[in-house]
């Protein structure tokens, strides 16, 4: 085998060619196009599409560097800004900027609220203690893929373990002189609850710290559900106390990804986010987001999608969604071995089984031509299927269920493979902590998941993973991510 990398071709190949090789490298992909996707993908339809690609492709040149360059592109952003801003329910004095997803989003916000509260309280830059972020288990990874880049500690609170919802005495507790934020989800992806936002304000304000709200997930959807009779807790501008709000506009916005927004009650809070360097001998840059050089794609490709739904286009899907969820979750109630895992406050169902290996239900259902997420098991939350529900799914609802259904029964009296087996008592009988990168990617080897080829993921690595101690999922997850993206040969 030879140890050559891939290099450039010698001669370019000719565009045919190109888009052959562009179409062959797909065959392994997930078929979102089918309908039978239940994570990951946000499809609006072939017309939204068309709408969506085109404007992406009319600005994928120009860059979002320099706004007075492109004003174009700046027009845009505040255009959608403000689109985003009145959906919260914000006032004139909401601002915020456009980003390449929820993490940025997410990552920015902390940012802010971090440099907020040193220019309040030095103390906390002079301190050999980290400043803390409180938040339920249930906020998303990105605060803590935050936390990590911008050096902060995360406090991560149980939450009540029926609804899922943040414990707001619980985070009471947690708070100390250290803390500079909270955090509350509107939706939470694990469970789809919104948390107790006006309780958790009421705290920020009293205890004179930053609340940001993630509404990445439901932020765009919620006002609509709202609408249409579905109750939870106030969650936008009109609560005193929020500082800032994350919202992803290419999840049930449909724009084309990256597309995000975060949002802050005023400029005072939202100058914290901005980044500028005049201290080197180029231009002087002085950027609203991480990204410098961006192109206008994604931002015009929103502003686009935005425009061609309108409000009553959204409220004309969220009917849909809002019907095909419910009778999610009512087949999830009425099953003998299933259950919901909370009451889902918009789009997404978590539903585990005390009866029945959910992972191997889950196989079994992608078996039959569906694409099911699963979620390991943490703290309070056991392991189970997730369903995210869009629009393409929505001709589907009845297939699947009847699979669920008829797949209970198929893995209802199965056991764990030998390697599985295996596997946890090899693993039993050695010192996990001691355990070095090399036989991590034996092991690795072993259940299948080497850096060769397409790894999938099934029932067996799932079964494993979950037996094991987060902290040692999270290495051997790290390790696989780092052998997963190596030469292409």
């Amino acid at each position: 085998m030879s140890d050559a990398r891939l290099s450039l071709p010698t001669n370019g190949l000719p565009p045919t060619e190109i888009i052959e090789h562009l179409e062959q490298h797909r065959e392994a992909d997930l078929d979102w196009r089918s309908g039978k996707v239940w994570a990951y993908i946000f499809d609006p339809g072939a017309e939204a599409e068309a709408v969506i690609k085109r404007a992406y492709m009319a600005y994928l040149s120009e860059n979002g560097l320099d706004p007075t360059a492109f004003p174009s592109l700046l027009k845009f952003e505040n255009e959608v800004v403000d689109m985003a801003a009145a959906h919260l329910r914000g006032d004139r004095e909401v601002v915020g900027n456009f980003t390449s997803g929820g993490t940025e989003s997410i990552i920015l916000a902390v940012k802010s609220a971090r440099d907020w509260a040193r220019s309040r309280r030095p103390e906390l830059a002079r301190s050999a203690t980290r400043p803390n972020v409180v938040l339920p288990v249930t906020a998303h990874a990105a605060f803590h893929k935050a936390a990590h880049y911008l050096d902060l500690e995360v406090i991560a609170v149980e939450v009540d373990p029926v609804s899922f919802r943040a414990d707001v005495d619980a985070m009471r507790e947690a708070i100390n002189e250290h803390t500079i934020m909270l955090v509350g989800s509107a939706v939470s992806y694990a469970h789809c609850v919104v948390d107790p936002i006006p309780e958790l304000a009421e705290l920020a304000r009293e205890r004179d710290l930053w609340l940001h709200v993630d509404g990445c997930m439901g932020g765009f959807l919620l006002p609509y559900f709202r609408q249409l009779g579905r109750e939870f807790p106030n969650f936008d501008f009109t609560v005193p106390g929020v500082s800032s709000i994350s919202m992803d506009l290419h999840k049930y916005a449909f724009a084309a990804k990256g597309a995000s927004v975060v949002l802050y009650r005023n400029k005072e809070l939202r100058k914290h986010q901005i980044f500028t360097c005049a201290n080197w001998t180029g231009y002087t840059i002085s950027n609203a987001t991480v990204q410098s050089s961006k192109s206008g794609g994604p931002v015009a490709a929103a502003w686009a999608v935005l425009n061609f739904f309108g409000e009553s286009g959204y409220l004309d899907i969220a009917t849909h969604v809002l019907a095909a969820t419910q009778k999610v979750m009512d087949f999830i109630d009425a099953h003998p071995d299933l259950r919901l895992l909370g009451r889902s406050d918009m789009s997404h169902v978590a539903f585990a089984s005390d009866t029945i290996p959910i992972f191997r239900l889950a196989e079994a259902v992608n078996k039959r031509g569906w694409y099911l997420q699963v979620q390991l098991s943490y703290g309070n939350s056991p392991a189970n299927i997730h369903l995210c529900i869009n629009p393409a799914n929505l001709p589907w609802i009845d297939p699947v269920l009847e699979d669920i259904a008829a797949c209970v029964e198929e893995v209802r009296d199965s056991e764990p493979s030998p390697l599985v087996k295996n596997v946890l008592q090899a693993l039993s009988e050695v010192d996990i902590s001691t355990m070095n990168d090399q036989t991590m990617r034996q092991l690795m080897a072993m259940v299948g998941v080497g850096s060769s080829g397409s790894p999938k993921v099934g029932a067996e690595v799932n079964e494993i993973l979950n037996a094991l101690e987060p902290s040692f999922r999270a290495r051997l997850l790290t390790e696989f991510m780092n052998e997963l993206f190596t030469s292409a040969r």
